[in-house]
Protein backbone atom coordinates (compact mmCIF):
# COMPACT_ATOMS: atom_id res chain seq x y z
CA UNK A 1 0.00 0.00 0.00
CA UNK A 2 0.76 3.75 -0.76
CA UNK A 3 1.76 5.79 1.75
CA UNK A 4 -0.72 8.74 1.98
CA UNK A 5 0.73 11.73 1.01
CA UNK A 6 1.20 14.85 3.27
CA UNK A 7 0.45 17.48 1.12
CA UNK A 8 -2.64 16.04 0.58
CA UNK A 9 -3.75 15.15 3.76
CA UNK A 10 -2.72 19.40 4.51
CA UNK A 11 -4.65 20.22 1.00
CA UNK A 12 -7.78 18.35 2.33
CA UNK A 13 -8.01 19.75 6.25
CA UNK A 14 -7.12 22.99 5.20
CA UNK A 15 -10.26 22.84 2.35
CA UNK A 16 -12.25 21.20 5.47
CA UNK A 17 -11.44 24.51 7.82
CA UNK A 18 -12.48 26.84 4.81
CA UNK A 19 -15.95 25.43 4.07
CA UNK A 20 -16.01 25.48 8.07
CA UNK A 21 -15.44 29.45 8.21
CA UNK A 22 -17.95 29.94 4.62
CA UNK A 23 -20.27 28.12 7.11
CA UNK A 24 -20.15 30.00 10.29
CA UNK A 25 -19.09 33.51 8.52
CA UNK A 26 -21.73 36.10 8.67
CA UNK A 27 -23.84 36.87 5.99
CA UNK A 28 -25.43 39.89 4.84
CA UNK A 29 -28.64 38.81 6.52
CA UNK A 30 -27.01 38.17 9.98
CA UNK A 31 -24.84 40.97 9.63
CA UNK A 32 -28.55 42.94 9.49
CA UNK A 33 -30.29 41.23 12.21
CA UNK A 34 -27.00 42.35 14.46
CA UNK A 35 -27.13 45.81 13.30
CA UNK A 36 -31.02 45.76 13.98
CA UNK A 37 -30.82 44.06 17.44
CA UNK A 38 -28.23 46.15 18.62
CA UNK A 39 -30.17 49.25 17.64
CA UNK A 40 -32.89 47.69 19.52
CA UNK A 41 -31.16 47.09 22.67
CA UNK A 42 -29.76 50.86 22.56
CA UNK A 43 -33.35 51.83 22.33
CA UNK A 44 -34.14 49.75 25.45
CA UNK A 45 -31.67 51.80 27.49
CA UNK A 46 -31.17 54.92 25.81
CA UNK A 47 -34.85 55.23 24.06
CA UNK A 48 -36.26 58.37 26.33
CA UNK A 49 -33.03 60.37 25.96
CA UNK A 50 -32.18 59.82 22.18
CA UNK A 51 -35.68 59.95 20.72
CA UNK A 52 -36.55 63.54 19.21
CA UNK A 53 -39.42 63.84 21.29
CA UNK A 54 -40.99 62.78 24.75
CA UNK A 55 -42.69 60.07 23.76
CA UNK A 56 -46.00 60.97 26.77
CA UNK A 57 -45.97 64.58 25.55
CA UNK A 58 -49.40 65.38 23.69
CA UNK A 59 -50.00 67.45 21.69
CA UNK A 60 -53.86 67.50 20.57
CA UNK A 61 -53.12 70.40 17.29
CA UNK A 62 -51.11 67.73 15.68
CA UNK A 63 -53.56 64.42 16.38
CA UNK A 64 -53.10 61.83 13.93
CA UNK A 65 -50.74 64.19 11.36
CA UNK A 66 -48.57 62.25 9.01
CA UNK A 67 -45.66 62.19 8.26
CA UNK A 68 -44.30 66.42 8.82
CA UNK A 69 -41.16 67.92 9.78
CA UNK A 70 -40.07 66.91 13.16
CA UNK A 71 -42.62 64.04 13.19
CA UNK A 72 -41.22 61.25 10.70
CA UNK A 73 -43.43 58.89 11.11
CA UNK A 74 -46.29 61.06 12.08
CA UNK A 75 -48.37 60.97 14.98
CA UNK A 76 -50.93 59.35 17.02
CA UNK A 77 -54.60 60.46 18.24
CA UNK A 78 -53.44 62.43 21.03
CA UNK A 79 -50.30 64.11 19.08
CA UNK A 80 -47.76 61.77 20.51
CA UNK A 81 -44.98 61.33 18.10
CA UNK A 82 -45.08 57.78 16.73
CA UNK A 83 -41.13 56.99 15.83
CA UNK A 84 -40.62 58.31 20.04
CA UNK A 85 -42.99 55.66 21.23
CA UNK A 86 -41.47 53.17 18.91
CA UNK A 87 -37.83 54.13 20.32
CA UNK A 88 -39.21 54.31 24.04
CA UNK A 89 -41.41 51.30 23.64
CA UNK A 90 -38.30 49.01 22.82
CA UNK A 91 -37.86 48.83 26.50
CA UNK A 92 -40.91 46.68 27.35
CA UNK A 93 -40.28 45.22 24.33
CA UNK A 94 -36.77 43.31 25.32
CA UNK A 95 -36.88 43.33 29.35
CA UNK A 96 -39.84 41.11 29.72
CA UNK A 97 -38.47 38.72 26.85
CA UNK A 98 -35.42 38.38 28.21
CA UNK A 99 -36.57 38.16 31.78
CA UNK A 100 -38.45 35.01 30.26
CA UNK A 101 -35.76 33.47 28.75
CA UNK A 102 -33.57 33.55 30.96
CA UNK A 103 -35.66 32.05 33.53
CA UNK A 104 -37.05 29.49 31.00
CA UNK A 105 -33.30 28.36 29.89
CA UNK A 106 -32.70 28.33 33.56
CA UNK A 107 -35.60 25.89 33.96
CA UNK A 108 -35.40 24.05 31.30
CA UNK A 109 -31.79 23.30 31.28
CA UNK A 110 -31.96 21.90 34.68
CA UNK A 111 -34.86 19.92 34.28
CA UNK A 112 -33.76 18.72 30.62
CA UNK A 113 -30.35 17.84 31.80
CA UNK A 114 -31.84 16.08 34.57
CA UNK A 115 -34.46 14.20 32.67
CA UNK A 116 -32.44 13.13 29.76
CA UNK A 117 -28.91 11.31 31.83
CA UNK A 118 -30.99 9.98 34.62
CA UNK A 119 -33.92 8.77 33.30
CA UNK A 120 -36.30 6.46 35.46
CA UNK A 121 -38.49 7.75 37.67
CA UNK A 122 -37.51 11.11 37.64
CA UNK A 123 -37.54 11.51 33.89
CA UNK A 124 -40.94 9.85 33.64
CA UNK A 125 -42.07 12.30 37.07
CA UNK A 126 -40.59 15.18 34.69
CA UNK A 127 -41.78 14.59 31.71
CA UNK A 128 -45.69 14.13 32.98
CA UNK A 129 -45.45 17.91 34.32
CA UNK A 130 -44.09 18.67 30.63
CA UNK A 131 -47.01 16.88 29.14
CA UNK A 132 -49.99 18.33 31.25
CA UNK A 133 -48.23 21.88 30.83
CA UNK A 134 -47.68 21.39 27.78
CA UNK A 135 -51.26 20.68 26.64
CA UNK A 136 -52.88 23.87 28.10
CA UNK A 137 -53.72 26.91 26.16
CA UNK A 138 -50.72 28.89 27.43
CA UNK A 139 -51.83 32.36 26.25
CA UNK A 140 -55.22 31.98 27.55
CA UNK A 141 -54.12 30.42 30.83
CA UNK A 142 -52.33 33.85 31.03
CA UNK A 143 -55.73 35.98 30.14
CA UNK A 144 -57.69 34.45 32.41
CA UNK A 145 -55.24 34.56 35.88
CA UNK A 146 -54.40 37.66 34.90
CA UNK A 147 -57.74 38.74 35.32
CA UNK A 148 -58.14 37.05 38.55
CA UNK A 149 -54.40 38.54 39.61
CA UNK A 150 -54.60 41.78 37.69
CA UNK A 151 -53.46 42.28 34.61
CA UNK A 152 -49.57 43.66 35.47
CA UNK A 153 -47.03 43.58 33.48
CA UNK A 154 -44.99 41.02 36.04
CA UNK A 155 -47.83 38.90 36.01
CA UNK A 156 -47.72 37.86 32.75
CA UNK A 157 -43.68 37.33 32.70
CA UNK A 158 -44.08 35.08 35.41
CA UNK A 159 -47.10 33.30 33.89
CA UNK A 160 -45.08 32.61 30.57
CA UNK A 161 -42.09 31.74 32.07
CA UNK A 162 -43.99 28.85 33.61
CA UNK A 163 -45.84 27.91 30.51
CA UNK A 164 -42.87 27.99 27.91
CA UNK A 165 -39.94 26.04 30.31
CA UNK A 166 -42.01 22.71 29.18
CA UNK A 167 -40.82 23.22 25.41
CA UNK A 168 -37.28 23.76 26.95
CA UNK A 169 -37.27 20.97 29.34
CA UNK A 170 -38.35 18.51 26.39
CA UNK A 171 -35.71 19.77 23.52
CA UNK A 172 -32.64 19.87 26.08
CA UNK A 173 -33.77 16.59 27.51
CA UNK A 174 -33.71 15.27 23.87
CA UNK A 175 -30.14 16.53 23.49
CA UNK A 176 -28.48 15.44 27.00
CA UNK A 177 -30.37 11.53 25.46
CA UNK A 178 -28.22 11.88 22.54
CA UNK A 179 -25.45 12.62 24.60
CA UNK A 180 -26.03 9.74 27.31
CA UNK A 181 -24.41 7.04 25.36
CA UNK A 182 -21.56 8.27 24.03
CA UNK A 183 -18.02 7.16 25.61
CA UNK A 184 -17.00 9.89 27.13
CA UNK A 185 -19.65 10.23 29.46
CA UNK A 186 -19.27 6.21 30.19
CA UNK A 187 -15.29 7.05 30.90
CA UNK A 188 -16.58 9.68 32.93
CA UNK A 189 -19.23 7.03 34.74
CA UNK A 190 -16.40 4.19 35.20
CA UNK A 191 -13.93 6.82 36.96
CA UNK A 192 -16.20 7.47 39.39
CA UNK A 193 -17.21 10.95 38.38
CA UNK A 194 -20.45 12.25 40.90
CA UNK A 195 -23.66 12.25 38.37
CA UNK A 196 -24.06 15.62 39.04
CA UNK A 197 -20.28 16.75 37.79
CA UNK A 198 -21.12 14.20 35.02
CA UNK A 199 -24.42 16.44 33.98
CA UNK A 200 -23.15 19.89 34.74
CA UNK A 201 -19.24 19.49 33.81
CA UNK A 202 -19.58 17.19 30.85
CA UNK A 203 -22.73 16.79 28.81
CA UNK A 204 -23.97 20.72 29.61
CA UNK A 205 -21.11 22.21 27.44
CA UNK A 206 -21.78 19.35 24.97
CA UNK A 207 -25.47 20.86 24.52
CA UNK A 208 -24.81 24.71 24.98
CA UNK A 209 -25.56 25.19 21.19
CA UNK A 210 -29.39 23.81 21.55
CA UNK A 211 -29.68 25.56 25.19
CA UNK A 212 -28.48 29.23 23.67
CA UNK A 213 -30.59 28.68 20.04
CA UNK A 214 -33.83 27.56 22.35
CA UNK A 215 -32.64 30.70 24.73
CA UNK A 216 -32.73 33.18 21.53
CA UNK A 217 -36.33 31.26 20.05
CA UNK A 218 -38.03 31.76 23.58
CA UNK A 219 -36.59 35.46 23.29
CA UNK A 220 -38.47 35.56 20.17
CA UNK A 221 -41.84 33.89 21.16
CA UNK A 222 -41.88 35.73 24.30
CA UNK A 223 -41.31 39.14 22.16
CA UNK A 224 -44.55 38.34 20.33
CA UNK A 225 -46.75 36.85 23.22
CA UNK A 226 -45.99 39.87 25.26
CA UNK A 227 -47.07 42.23 22.28
CA UNK A 228 -50.26 39.78 22.09
CA UNK A 229 -51.16 40.38 25.55
CA UNK A 230 -50.54 44.08 25.32
CA UNK A 231 -52.88 44.43 22.43
CA UNK A 232 -55.69 43.07 24.18
CA UNK A 233 -54.92 45.37 27.31
CA UNK A 234 -53.33 42.68 29.60
CA UNK A 235 -49.72 43.50 30.88
CA UNK A 236 -48.27 47.18 30.17
CA UNK A 237 -50.25 50.38 31.73
CA UNK A 238 -52.27 52.14 29.02
CA UNK A 239 -50.13 55.38 28.59
CA UNK A 240 -46.84 53.20 28.48
CA UNK A 241 -44.75 53.47 25.37
CA UNK A 242 -45.41 49.57 24.11
CA UNK A 243 -45.88 48.23 20.79
CA UNK A 244 -48.42 46.12 21.61
CA UNK A 245 -50.66 49.00 22.84
CA UNK A 246 -49.59 51.12 19.97
CA UNK A 247 -51.29 48.06 17.60
CA UNK A 248 -54.35 48.36 19.49
CA UNK A 249 -54.49 52.12 19.66
CA UNK A 250 -54.13 52.32 15.97
CA UNK A 251 -56.90 50.33 14.61
CA UNK A 252 -59.34 52.83 14.27
CA UNK A 253 -56.84 55.43 13.14
CA UNK A 254 -55.34 53.11 10.58
CA UNK A 255 -56.16 55.55 7.60
CA UNK A 256 -55.63 58.72 9.31
CA UNK A 257 -51.99 58.20 9.85
CA UNK A 258 -51.00 54.59 8.64
CA UNK A 259 -47.40 54.23 10.62
CA UNK A 260 -49.17 54.43 13.87
CA UNK A 261 -49.51 50.54 12.80
CA UNK A 262 -46.84 50.33 10.54
CA UNK A 263 -44.57 51.22 12.89
CA UNK A 264 -44.77 49.22 15.57
CA UNK A 265 -46.16 46.25 13.64
CA UNK A 266 -42.46 46.31 11.87
CA UNK A 267 -40.25 46.90 15.18
CA UNK A 268 -42.16 43.43 16.77
CA UNK A 269 -41.76 41.38 13.17
CA UNK A 270 -38.26 42.42 12.41
CA UNK A 271 -37.02 41.95 16.19
CA UNK A 272 -38.56 38.69 15.93
CA UNK A 273 -37.01 37.94 12.79
CA UNK A 274 -33.39 39.27 14.25
CA UNK A 275 -33.35 37.36 17.43
CA UNK A 276 -34.18 34.18 15.47
CA UNK A 277 -31.78 34.30 12.77
CA UNK A 278 -28.75 34.88 15.18
CA UNK A 279 -29.68 32.38 17.16
CA UNK A 280 -29.45 29.97 14.32
CA UNK A 281 -25.94 30.98 13.34
CA UNK A 282 -24.82 31.21 17.00
CA UNK A 283 -25.92 27.15 16.69
CA UNK A 284 -24.07 26.62 13.65
CA UNK A 285 -21.14 28.08 15.10
CA UNK A 286 -20.72 26.33 18.25
CA UNK A 287 -22.15 23.22 16.74
CA UNK A 288 -19.12 23.35 13.96
CA UNK A 289 -16.47 24.42 16.94
CA UNK A 290 -17.36 21.44 18.81
CA UNK A 291 -16.91 19.14 15.83
CA UNK A 292 -13.67 20.86 15.05
CA UNK A 293 -12.55 19.64 18.37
Amino acid sequence: MSAIDPTLQLDVTLEGAARSRRRTRPSVVIIFAMVFFLAVLLCAIFGTQIAPHNPLQQNLGLALSGPVSGHPLGTDELGRDVLSRVMAGARHAVEGPFLIAIGVTLIGTMLGLLAGYRGGKIDSLIMRWVDLTWSLPGLLVVIVVAGVLGSGYLIAVAMLTVLEAPAATRVIRAAALEQRPRPYVEAAETLGLPRRRVMLRHIGPNVMPVIIANGFLTFAFALISLAGLAFVGIGSEPATPDWGRMLFSAISTFFQNPWTAIAPALAIALTALSVNLLGDWLFELLSDRGRAR
